[in-house]
Formats: C-alpha cells, sequence, structure tokens
C-alpha cells in the first residue's frame, strides 16, 4: 500500500448551514495536514464570511484551480460558485442549494477520476437543492447513481452510521413511513445482509462480523399478533443468511435491543427503517457519529447531523462529528487497500480426499472474502 498523503476533497455542503463552521473548526487543528491532503469544494468567500462573523481562528488556505494541483499536506480550496453567491445564514434558499450540488458534483467527478481518493460531504438541505440536476432523496441515492458500478455484486448504495463499535445500517433509507411494510422482502432484506456483511469485514476489519437484524414491529411481532412481517419476511431472511454462513440473529424488537445495551454484543445492526436505526444512534452517540456510504466502489462519509439552521453563525455547532467523518473515511480508505491487498492473490482451497488419504486442491480462483 503506498505510503501518500490520502487526498481528502470536503464538499462545502448547504452554504447558509453550519457546514463551514464544522469545517473551519476542525481545520483549526493544523496537524491534521501530518494525516492528510485536504480539498475543500466551495468559496473562499463563504468562508471568510463566517470565519469573521464568529471570529474564529484563521485557516490558511491553498487556493488551486483543480484537486490534482493541490499542495500535498496542506489544505487546499476550489472556488466552485461566483463570487455573487448571496449568503443568507440559517435561511433554505435556491442559491444555497445551486452551491451545494455545484460542490458535490465537481468533488464526485474528481473522485471517480482518482484526483481525490476519499469524499467527506457537509450537510445538504434536501430541498434546496432539488433540480433536473439533483432528483434524490439524499447524498446516498445521489452517490449510487453517480458512483455505483452496476456490473459489480454490492452495487448498491447501503447507509451505515457508524461511531467506535456501533454500526447500524439500513434496509430502507430516505422513504415515507407508510411505505415500509410494502417495500420489505425476504430477498432485499437478505441481500442487505450480505452487503452489510462485505462492508464490516472489507471497510472495518472484522473478520466474522455478528449482525443483529431488527424487527419492523413492537414486540417483534408478538407472533402474529402485532403483525407478521417477522414471520413471513424478515425471520426467513435471516435463516437465508445463516444458511449461506453469515452470523446474522434476530429478528430484535428496537426498543429492548437499544434499551438493554444489547447492541454492545454485535458488530453491525440492520434496521428495517430511517429513524428505527437513526433515532437510537443519535441519542448514543451523536457527537461521534458518522454517516458512511457502503457499498459503492469510493469512499464517502458525512457528519450525522444536519443543516443547523437553529445555530447557524453562533459559534454553538460541534465539530467533532466532522472531524469523525474524516477520520472515518481514511481509516476505511486504509482498511480497504489492506484487504485488498490480502485478498488479491487468495490461496486455492483445499479439502481431504479420503479415498486418497491427503488434500486435494479445490477451485482454484474461490475467493475467500
Amino acid at each position: 500500500m503506498s505510503n501518500h498523503k490520502i487526498k481528502v476533497g470536503i464538499t462545502q455542503g448547504d452554504t447558509n448551514g453550519v457546514g463551514y463552521e464544522v469545517i473551519l473548526k476542525t481545520l483549526e487543528d493544523t496537524r491534521l495536514a501530518d494525516l492528510c491532503t485536504i480539498v475543500l469544494y466551495g468559496s473562499a468567500k463563504v468562508a471568510a464570511f463566517y470565519r469573521k462573523g464568529m471570529e474564529l481562528p484563521p485557516v490558511q488556505f491553498n487556493r488551486v484551480d483543480s484537486a490534482a494541483e493541490a499542495h500535498d499536506g496542506q489544505f487546499n480550496i476550489i472556488n466552485v460558485v461566483g463570487e455573487d453567491l448571496k449568503i443568507d445564514p440559517g435561511v433554505a434558499t435556491q442559491a444555497a442549494g445551486e452551491a451545494a450540488f455545484a460542490a458535490l458534483e465537481t468533488a464526485v467527478t474528481d473522485l471517480r477520476n482518482g484526483d481525490i481518493d476519499v469524499l467527506v460531504t457537509a450537510p445538504i438541505n434536501k430541498h434546496s437543492i432539488q433540480s433536473s440536476s439533483f432528483h434524490f432523496p439524499g447524498h446516498t441515492e445521489y452517490l449510487e447513481s453517480s458512483l455505483g458500478d452496476r456490473d459489480a455484486e454490492g452495487d448498491k448504495a447501503l447507509m451505515v452510521l457508524c461511531a467506535g463499535n456501533l454500526r447500524v445500517a439500513l434496509v430502507t433509507t430516505h422513504m415515507p413511513l407508510a411505505k415500509v411494510p410494502t417495500s420489505l422482502t425476504r430477498e432485499d432484506i437478505l441481500d442487505k445482509i450480505k452487503q452489510f456483511h462485505r462492508s464490516l469485514h472489507r471497510d472495518f476489519g472484522i473478520q466474522s462480523p455478528r449482525i443483529a437484524v431488527l424487527s419492523l414491529n413492537p414486540h417483534a411481532g408478538e407472533e402474529g399478533l402485532l403483525g407478521n412481517e417477522e414471520k413471513d419476511i424478515i425471520a426467513p431472511a435471516i435463516a437465508d443468511a445463516r444458511e449461506a454462513r453469515l452470523l446474522a440473529f434476530g429478528p430484535y424488537a428496537s426498543d429492548g435491543f437499544f434499551g438493554s445495551g444489547a447492541y454492545n454484543a454485535f458488530d453491525g445492526i440492520l434496521a428495517m427503517y430511517h429513524d428505527q436505526g437513526l433515532a437510537p444512534f443519535k441519542t448514543i452517540a451523536m457527537e461521534q457519529g458518522v454517516n458512511f456510504t457502503a457499498g459503492l466502489p469510493f469512499v464517502r462519509t458525512s457528519p450525522d447531523h444536519g443543516t443547523g439552521y437553529d445555530i447557524v453563525g453562533k459559534g454553538l455547532a460541534s465539530p467533532d462529528s466532522m472531524r469523525a467523518a474524516i477520520y472515518a473515511a481514511i481509516d476505511i480508505y486504509r482498511n480497504r487497500s489492506r484487504h485488498d491487498e490480502a485478498y488479491r492473490r487468495p490461496l486455492r482451497k483445499q479439502f481431504f480426499d479420503k479415498e486418497k488419504g491427503r488434500g486435494k486442491d479445490a477451485d482454484p480462483t474461490i475467493d475467500l472474502t
């Protein structure tokens, strides 16, 4: 694996939100430049506006025209919006949405071209960013469309919220709650278990991950009294996963599972819908939480909070989640590199030939991942 400094692209997010505050506070620690090269896709004007307005310590940026020109081991900024951008702190505007998309589109292009190694996205307003070019419920779905490899196994994006040893993935993401029950299928849940297993193994370095699967209904359906999804869909999907030699368990009722601390016994938790997994996750790990998009050929992370319109410009936004997102992106990138190097030439699998009393080569193309 190369020893070059990992090049981290950071998008500005919604220019009227807390994105610049958490970015600037994170970059106050110049030691970060010893770990990676930062490329901020945004606006020097907007950065200066928020830094001066909140009297934050200055951050030294190198203004560059492209990520390929970024100064190694330093903080760089690419202006992706014009000087005439109107800044309205705490207000959702079309201009802020357009600026957020300009940063995201440029960064994704550079990520695809190899000009940056990983992507960290500051929060967007999912309504303001909507346009003819962006018609997705959020970052996850846009990135799946832009970066996913449809010819590869596991090409679909999987939203994973992580903080330390707590990792929560979702079967459904930005979907109205009323549509969740009818969207769940045995096959889809099994696919998500397999995808989560691959990510825990490759991205987090866990050899044999234990995955807990949550129920949909209260009390795991109470044997059909409170719903049949558990016995008809979720439990069979778990059984299929076990048949495939994956360590999947459940279904568990979410309230007791988190309330009792049972989540500590697992490497990953698969929730059926957004708030079922994210409400307890953010209660437990809001400040350190990271949103990671698994299942794609590129690494993308984000803070687990939103635009924070109510506290914009007040100096109250914590940079901890942004800092954790940068560190997580670097760690996952390194884990993938180590994994791929280790499994680049897998050993031939052996089985015992009883008749000859010795080992016999099996299919030499088997990948032990």
